[in-house]
């Protein structure tokens, strides 16, 4: 059977990644998972400098699903490079670093240190705000979206470049298709959606930021018909998550247009999560007569 998958011009051996902020930068994973086995390893976001992230708390569970308002704390990218790019590059795996800035400029600023250092791919979490802007965000705004990614794009010339698109928008669909137009090889989609939750006998919100990303099987059919409306608009790979759970969770994404799929807050239910979906799409494929696993991309029958 043939589990390769093509993102852009990074061939991953497998479909299955992590989805980033959920496995940390590999490294506190490798007890339960032989990060060899992955088809690539996406850590968390990283910006310029370090950052501490939100007050606790900064997770909450709610039913089929979690809250998280951890604020992007990361070590900034010279710690990075310095001590987790090298524990990484030890394993057979591709690498792709999730940025963020609150302007354009520490995008493309981090995205050449990167390309530099020679990381395999480079994902783009446009759900930041500008702060030159009034703190509108990359990720809803077609033009500030645009400006984004074409920059990026003239300033990496090694690194895959990936976009990380936003759920909160209206046409997902047509952001990807910006991005698209503007040089960025794949769109992963989607982030979390903003929830909130509260105590009742306190009054007060269960997150200290008081609202969160929601993530989790709760907003997984809202994720499936967005990877769906994207592979429809766009010609470049979609990267599928939100609430995958299982393999059978994983091969839904595929069938609806997904060529590949990252596995996110499962990690927190079961730290081998990753390893058993690989496992169980190949089952599926054995137990289906399927060769090759991209037979399964946008097979979807309407």
């Amino acid at each position: 059977m043939d589990l390769t998958v093509n993102i852009g011009r990074l061939k991953l051996k497998n479909p299955v990644m992590t989805a980033s902020g959920t496995f940390g930068y590999g490294e506190e994973y490798s007890e339960f998972v032989d990060l060899n086995k992955l088809g690539a390893i996406v850590v968390k976001g990283l910006s310029l400098k370090p950052m501490e992230g939100n007050p606790a708390p900064r997770i909450y569970e709610t039913p089929c699903g979690m809250l998280n308002a951890i604020g992007l704390q990361n070590v900034g990218v010279k710690e990075f490079l310095k001590t987790k790019l090298p524990y990484i590059r030890k394993f057979d795996t591709k690498l792709i670093v999730n940025i963020f800035g609150n302007t354009l400029q520490e995008y493309v600023k981090l995205s050449r240190i990167l390309d530099d250092a020679g990381v395999d791919g480079i994902e783009l979490n446009v759900s930041c705000p500008n702060i030159k802007k009034g703190g509108i965000f990359f990720g809803t705004d077609k033009k500030m979206l645009q400006k984004l990614v074409a920059k990026v794009r003239a300033s990496v010339s090694n690194a895959v470049l990936i976009t990380k698109l936003s759920p909160n928008v209206s046409y997902i669909q047509e952001f990807a298709k910006i991005a698209e137009e503007c040089g960025s090889e794949a769109v992963s989609l989607i982030n979390t959606i903003p929830g909130m939750a509260i105590d009742i006998k306190t009054r007060r919100p269960r997150i200290a930021n008081i609202t969160g990303g929601l993530s989790g099987p709760a907003i997984k059919p809202i994720a499936v018909r967005m990877v769906y409306e994207t592979f429809k608009a766009v010609k470049i790979p979609v990267i599928g998550m939100g609430g995958i759970m299982n393999s059978g969770d994983a091969i839904e994404f595929m069938i609806a247009g997904a060529a590949s799929v990252a596995i996110g807050t499962a990690n927190f239910v079961n730290p081998s999560a990753t390893i058993d979906i690989i496992k169980g799409i190949e089952s599926f494929m054995a137990e289906n007569s399927i060769r090759d696993v991209k037979e399964l991309r946008g097979a979807i029958k309407i």
